[in-house]
């Protein structure tokens, strides 16, 4: 039977139900309902947390009517892990009263009876407030049926702004609805905000390299070092540079190509280093505040000693031989895919709980960060249960999926846990398809469980202007990047410009770091350095580029000029970025500027201070004129003030 109050979709939530939405501590997390009910009588509601297995529920939060029966609150929580966000909902017989009897009053209609309905619901109320308060509610009800005063001194009484505000969000001993719980996972912040560089060690001179290069990471501002596979590398069927097939004895193949004669995933590639300049590596980047991501690629070469140990584990073709893997017309003659369903059910928990052990193995050797290679070409029963047997023991552990794959492959992947998804961003090159693809990922409903990181480039991925393109060109798809959503990725040689394709039809890099060393310099003698540190350090100023939420597009008349605002939570913080689209020409717009979603007002000049070159523009009303040349600036980010 359906209760007498309704309350339905509720968020955050994720599409099934059966994976819990996601949130990070100290992150103002929406909670939001469709309440409803018969009659005409006012509603109340609250949302209440608690930590998964505690019988304690945290302060409650009132729930504001938003019009069209649509409720919502902020939550916070202050502990990662599992947490429940409960709903409920009560009718607000003091607040319909209250109503109902200013307008019979008003009217000049008889409310003797009201006064006494009113002075009885006073009394049921009064043992409910603080203790402190408990004495004006009843002197309130007294009041009402003072019969020496006249009717409207005892109404006034009842209807004090002062006494509706202490009964406000007073819950029941009765009659309460409650909504099946919500399920929350919280991680971390840096599941939510973080700037991430991507490096070979191999081409640093490996672990003891990478060490001694870790401050001047650090000192560009970003926050999470991602390394591709660090294990050992196999010797059939080796890739040469530029994913040939005649690979010399000194070519060092792919890192992808995991496993040889050394061991496999719980190995190190003798020339990168000891787990002594591992560890090492590890404690200096959390000296320098950065982290280190490892990359988890569960694939093998034909060389790993799981293709010998167990055979039962890869795909076998009719002659016998084991499949390689293929994304027609790409071939990796060095790689083969794992078979994740073995017609033996031992078969395949055993390679399960081995896939497992992997990342076991590396969190004790201090790495929280997982960039997982492919995860779409894996179960997604797989993940579903490898990812909580890992969260179970270390909450603090974070997943980011890299798929490239369809929008609802990667909707799910992120549904079933990844803390961070990578994107289409790096194809999204237009105003339009950026503006609706942000929309999309800041308000639609994935924004409950799925966080983007944008890169502008991978080792894999040269695309869109950045192929062949200018300096310009780098500059603004890194600001887009770095302002359009709180988590993003560059892959050294970004800040040098590399921009020279494989061909007019292969999107990757030509004379590729995935098959040969790199020796490229460091410091502010790579052109976009002082740009990267700028953004870095602007956005950790501003909380309103820390959250997902709180973008939106303004209109302007310039197809090249996108425009866009970033706020926090409390509004106290606004951003407003606009960029212009072109690497090779200036462009001029006259924007169009929803100022009262900004908190500015119509008629009053404000400051736009410019957080990349310092200036500060005097604006008023929200038409101001911009000109963008990309060989100067690439665009603007500006700290919007109102004047006190």
């Amino acid at each position: 039977m359906l209760p007498r109050i309704l309350i339905d979709d509720l968020r955050p939530r994720t599409p099934t139900g059966a994976f819990p939405a996601k949130a990070t501590t100290g992150e103002a997390l929406e909670v939001s309902a469709d309440i409803f009910t018969d009659g005409h009588d006012l509603l109340a509601a609250r949302a209440r947390t608690r930590k998964d297995g505690s019988s304690r529920w945290n302060t409650a939060v009132p729930l504001v009517h938003l019009g069209n029966d649509r409720w919502q609150g902020t939550v916070r929580f202050e502990e990662i892990g599992a947490h429940e966000v409960v709903v409920e909902a009560w009718t607000d017989h003091f607040a319909s009263w209250r109503r109902d009897t200013m307008v019979k009053a008003g009217a000049g209609q008889d409310v003797t009876l009201e006064l006494e309905e009113g002075a009885r619901l006073l009394e049921a109320l009064a043992p409910l407030v603080d203790q402190k308060l408990e004495t004006m509610v009843t002197d309130a009800a007294e009041a009402l049926r003072r019969q020496a005063c006249s009717v409207e001194v005892r109404l006034n009484t009842g209807l004090d702004d002062a006494l509706a505000a202490v009964l406000t969000g007073v819950v029941p001993t009765a009659g309460i609805t409650a909504a099946p719980p919500l399920r929350i996972w919280v991680d971390r912040p840096r599941a939510l905000f973080g700037a991430w560089y991507e490096l070979f060690p191999r081409s640093e001179g490996g672990f003891a390299g990478v060490t001694k290069r870790l401050g001047a990471v650090a000192d560009l501002g970003f926050d999470v070092v991602y390394l591709p596979p660090v294990h050992p590398i196999g010797r059939s069927h080796r890739k040469g540079p530029d994913n040939t097939l005649d690979a010399g004895p000194d070519d060092v193949g792919s890192p992808w190509a995991i496993g040889a004669e050394e061991g496999g995933h719980t190995s190190l590639h003798p020339d990168l280093g000891t787990f002594d300049d591992f560890d090492a590596m590890v404690a200096e980047a959390e000296a320098q505040g950065l982290e280190i991501a490892l990359d988890y690629a569960l694939q093998c070469s034909p060389d790993h000693p799981w293709v010998r140990e167990h055979p039962a584990w890869f795909h076998h073709r009719p002659d016998g031989t084991i499949r390689y893997a293929e994304n027609p017309p790409k071939k990796y003659q060095d790689i083969y895919p794992i078979n994740f369903w073995p017609d033996d059910e031992g078969e395949r928990v055993a390679l399960w709980e081995a896939c497992r052990d992997i990342m076991r193995f590396w969190i004790g050797h201090g790495v929280r960060i997982f960039r997982v290679d492919n995860p779409h070409t894996k179960p997604m029963a797989f993940w579903a249960w490898v990812i909580p047997e890992i969260q179970d023991h270390h909450p603090d552990v974070l997943f980011l999926a890299e798929a490239f794959t369809r929008p609802k492959v990667m909707a799910k992947l992120a549904e079933v846990g990844f803390s961070q998804s990578y994107t289409y961003f790096t194809w999204r090159t237009s105003k339009v398809e950026l503006a609706e693809y942000v929309t999309e990922l800041s308000a639609g409903s994935c924004a409950d469980f799925m966080r983007p990181n944008f890169w502008p480039n991978t080792p894999d991925i040269l695309s869109g202007p950045l192929r062949d393109g200018p300096p310009a060109a780098f500059r603004l798809r890194l600001l887009l990047a770095a302002t359009l959503v709180p988590s993003y990725g560059v892959y050294r040689g970004y800040e040098w410009c590399e921009n020279e394709p494989q061909s007019d039809t292969n999107e990757e890099y030509k004379r590729s770091e995935k098959y040969e060393l790199k020796d490229r310099g460091w410091g502010d003698d790579a052109p976009l350095a002082p740009l990267i540190r700028s953004l870095n350090q602007i956005r950790r100023r501003h909380p309103a580029l820390q959250r997902l939420r709180g973008t939106r597009f303004h209109s302007s008349g310039n197809s090249a000029i996108l425009t866009y605002s970033r706020v926090s939570h409390d509004g106290d913080d606004v951003v407003l970025c606009v960029v212009n689209l072109d690497p090779h020409l200036v462009h001029e717009d006259l924007l169009d500027l929803d100022l009262g979603a900004l908190g500015i007002p119509w008629n009053e000049p404000f400051d736009a201070h410019d957080e990349l070159t310092g200036a500060t523009y005097t604006w008023q009303g929200g038409r101001p004129y911009v000109r963008l040349d990309p060989a100067v600036q690439p665009g603007h980010v500006l700290h919007l003030r109102t004047r006190p």
